[in-house]
């Protein structure tokens, strides 16, 4: 551990034993316990010290690397004023890098006075290793860079070429096959769904369902060792492996809330440690938790402990596994304060200007619940955005309502009405379509309204606006017209993101139809509803998803992020090849329009033109391109040259003119 994160809290091993820190103003006096490694038994239990800055210290000798350990505090137990100090309750070290086994949900876990050792796993005593000279020495992540979104136990669970002992590790992603699916696709950067060890929500269990998504954590460092068995050697090896392929790793991190919940949730690290200082309560009333997050508790990420527990985990990753950057879920947690959000906060500027991390690719998700929640285009630069507003009109655009033809404009050159606050001249959007939270791409075609009742909700939980359509039919069909339609469909939506101004992601199936049935909310459904099915892919989808990605990186205008200056480098033209008018852009309908980029072609190297053209009607639709002097508009995927396109229905196509 580094010298710096030792200072508040974790352990150290020294040449006779290993030191032990963890933080607490509130508690009277924290024990460390440790167990036998082989029976799980507690072998002592030694009170700690209190020291400078409230972090209680012990060093034991004769301790070593892979021993057990957890602690346990003593002090008042008064839920209505905060205090849930429980000596029963084991508690999981904040800065424990391994666990010896995931967590079980139990009711015990919330019942005071009942010993929860034999329930709650047992940090484990580490040695951290460096990543480097294997990390890089930027990320791999380039600007307009294609994220790919990846649940690890879904994505390789079904997996046929995956050895069956890895499938559903993050082992597997270092597996050839997955190397191969993901060069083929261009991936810049996967962008792995939470990895470190969380825990069911409490009303799963009795519906005979578990949390397949991760986003309810216990411990923010240590893997869950369901998924990531062989800990952070086995992430920085699979990182390594990556890395040597090119492609980068952004690991989603959870730091708004823990798995710990409400008032009726466990006690198993933060709350049992310190209630009143690791959370968010109401300031006349102690007893309420927070609820920013719609999950029952907020982390009060403006506290300098919580501030340094983020930093720390973040620099962890970044030192022992080499990791490229980080999403954040619920990020104006991160800049909350008791006044609200704050884009200046200290906490979000104390990750952009550590030393380790300011080189790292940081990403917010630009919402929460709570007051004042919607906050994309407020993140300081140079955070990336999530950008539901594009996302939405994208899909609104194809759903086919009206006047969006101009919003559909500004979503593709970067979303400037957003991200051009106080003079900034580049986008910080990561566009997409569908991400794990809603429908997946192909469900989006296929489904007016989710279908959750699995959830055991009775379909109330998801989203209800999801602008989508069915095409006529809702949900499966054997109806080879529909199926067409639907394909073509997901087809004009990759070309739209593909072809759009920032970067992008893709969320890992899409590319060849996954589907979840309609359900747009399965964090729940860890099973075949969530993971992806290699030997049903449709074949047609990725290679047209393919050939965009390798168009993507042939022209040098898709890497770039500055906006338009509306000169030579855009044109925005209607179906009779002459530039929009007012009119134009306001036609209800708005069936077809073209936007004409003048770029660097890699291929031919030569600056050259690109027209790419929209048809959101069922009609085919004649285009007009004029071209300059002595030269002529080709497909980009044929070659062909034409004097008058016929625009096929529901289609984006794309032409040059060299």
């Amino acid at each position: 551990m580094n010298p710096i994160e030792s200072r508040h809290g974790g352990v150290i091993l020294t040449d006779t034993g290993a030191d032990f820190a963890v933080w607490s103003r509130h508690a009277e006096q924290i024990d460390l316990c440790l167990y036998d490694i082989n029976g799980g038994g507690e072998i002592c239990r030694l009170p700690m010290t209190r020291g400078e800055g409230d972090v209680h210290r012990l060093h034991v000798e004769g301790v070593t690397e892979g021993a057990h350990y957890g602690y346990r505090t003593h002090g008042h137990y008064a839920p209505d004023h905060g205090w849930w100090f429980d000596p029963s309750k084991l508690l999981v070290d904040p800065y424990a890098k391994e666990l010896d086994r995931p967590f079980v949900h139990d009711i015990r876990l919330s019942t005071f006075g009942v010993d929860t050792a034999p329930l709650v796993p047992k940090s484990v005593v580490t040695r951290d290793r460096l990543a480097r000279p294997m990390m890089p020495l930027m990320p791999l992540m380039p600007k307009g860079g294609f994220i790919y979104e990846v649940a690890v136990k879904p994505f390789t669970i079904r997996h046929p070429d995956v050895p069956k002992n890895l499938r559903g590790t993050v082992a597997a992603l270092a597996h050839p096959a997955v190397i191969d699916h993901l060069k083929r696709l261009g991936v810049d950067a996967i962008e792995l769904m939470p990895i470190v060890a969380w825990i069911d929500e409490r009303h799963l269990p009795p519906l005979g369902l578990s949390n397949g998504w991760g986003y309810n954590p216990v411990a923010f460092m240590a893997l869950d060792p369901r998924i990531v068995p062989g800990g952070v050697a086995e992430l920085r090896d699979t990182v390594a492996a990556l890395h040597a392929a090119g492609i980068g790793v952004i690991l989603d991190l959870v730091f708004n809330h823990t798995g710990e919940s409400d008032r009726l949730g466990t006690t198993l690290s933060l709350r049992g440690l310190d209630n009143l200082s690791f959370y968010r309560h109401l300031s006349d009333n102690p007893g309420v938790l927070v609820n920013d997050t719609g999950t029952g508790n907020t982390l009060a990420c403006d506290h300098p402990h919580v501030r340094q527990l983020i930093v720390s985990t973040l620099r962890h990753f970044v030192l022992h596994a080499g990791i490229d950057g980080f999403r954040f879920d619920l990020a104006p947690i991160l800049g909350r304060s008791l006044s609200g959000f704050h884009s200046n906060s200290r906490t979000l500027q104390a990750i952009l200007q550590d030393d380790i991390l300011e080189d790292r690719v940081m990403i917010a998700e630009p919402w929460d619940i709570g007051p004042g929640g919607y906050q994309l285009g407020n993140f300081p630069p140079p955070y990336l955005e999530w950008n539901d507003r594009a996302r939405d009109n994208i899909r609104r655009y194809w759903r086919g309502d009206a006047h969006m033809t101009g919003t559909l404009a500004t979503a593709l050159a970067g979303s400037s009405d957003v991200f051009a606050r106080d003079g900034a001249t580049t986008t910080r959007s990561v566009n997409f379509i569908a991400a794990h939270d809603g429908f997946t791409l192909f469900d989006l075609v296929s489904h007016s309204h989710k279908r959750n009742g699995k959830n055991g909700e009775n379909n109330r939980d998801g989203h209800d606006e999801n602008y989508s359509w069915n095409n006529g039919v809702e949900g499966e069909t054997h109806n080879r017209t529909v199926r067409r339609q639907r394909r073509h469909d997901v087809i004009a939506l990759l070309s739209t993101l593909f072809a759009s101004r920032g970067a992008i992601m893709l969320t890992a199936g899409d590319e060849f139809g996954r589907t979840q049935h309609g359900n747009n909310n399965a964090y729940c459904q860890d099973n075949e509803m969530t993971w992806l099915n290699w030997e049903g892919l449709d074949e047609e989808l990725l290679e047209a998803t393919v050939a965009l990605s390798a168009m993507r990186k042939r022209f040098s205008i898709f890497s770039q992020t500055e906006f338009f200056n509306g000169g030579s480098d855009v044109a925005w033209i209607s179906a009779r090849g002459v530039p929009m008018t007012v009119e134009d852009w306001e036609e209800p309908d708005g069936a077809a329009f073209g936007m004409i980029l003048t770029s660097w072609d890699r291929k031919l190297n030569a600056e050259v033109r690109l027209a790419i053209l929209f048809n959101r009607s069922h009609l085919t639709q004649d285009f007009v391109l004029q071209p300059a002097a002595g030269r002529k508009w080709r497909k980009l995927s044929s070659g062909r040259s034409t004097p008058l396109i016929h625009l096929k229905p529901r289609s984006v196509e794309f032409y040059l003119e060299p």
